[in-house]
């Protein structure tokens, strides 16, 4: 595998576990939260600084559905992650507490907490819609599953993703995504473990949707595949 592909590899697998860290804020802490959202907007430049190519050909050739529906995540996604870091500089009490930043915290606030959300199920929509290319270099360096092995891959596969769908009830994310709620709930009695095992699975979910919808978009049959 060439050295770029290796380090898009392991940028893109940093960033979905940066982001589960970081839906857990009141549990991993204030200090830790900030360290790992500057350490997220640093990955954030440096994947698009890898993938430069996708952002100069952005006005070349011409646009189907699946091209449209891309190009129209990958800018919203951008758009929550510049919300998120600039409301988070100003909501900072540690790394940029030097700052002489005074008031806009309220806005900040609610800013930071619609991007968090939307910026998590955009992430992972956008996973979904890169899962057969990841999948394709995962397969090159294994052997050929059998299919009572794929069978049972999918099933579970199901279940998660069914799981996924309580979970994001339950956890009441959408409520945040419409700002129905700004006021995030944690149980800190509550194991670390089962909280980012729910937001694994919604993120699970996000993945399902936005890989079935590029196999949609691109108007080509899914061969099947574990």
């Amino acid at each position: 595998m060439k050295p770029i592909n290796i380090k898009k590899m392991t940028i893109d697998s940093a960033m979905p576990i940066g982001l589960l860290l970081l839906m857990g804020y009141g549990l991993v802490g204030q200090v830790i939260h900030e360290w790992i959202g500057v350490g997220m907007f640093i990955l954030f430049i440096w994947h698009h600084i890898l993938n430069s190519n996708w952002s100069k050909s952005l006005f070349r050739g011409r646009y189907n559905a699946y091209r449209l529906a891309q190009t129209a995540l990958v800018s919203a996604m951008r758009l929550c992650t510049v919300g998120l870091m600039v409301s988070g500089i100003v909501l900072s009490r540690h790394v940029f507490s030097f700052l002489p930043i005074n008031g806009g915290r309220q806005l900040a606030r609610t800013i930071h907490l619609l991007c968090a959300y939307w910026g998590f199920v955009l992430m992972s929509v956008h996973l979904g819609f890169h899962w057969n290319r990841m999948m394709g270099m995962m397969r090159r360096r294994k052997k050929k599953e059998s299919s009572v092995s794929a069978k049972l891959l999918r099933s579970l596969t199901t279940v998660f993703v069914a799981y996924g769908v309580y979970a994001f009830i339950f956890r009441e994310i959408g409520t945040y995504m419409l700002l129905q709620s700004q006021f995030v709930y944690f149980d800190f009695e509550e194991p670390l473990m089962l909280f980012f095992l729910d937001y694994v699975a919604i993120m699970g979910l996000f993945i399902y949707i936005g890989h079935y919808a590029e196999v949609l978009l691109r108007g080509r049959k899914k061969k099947a595949r574990s």
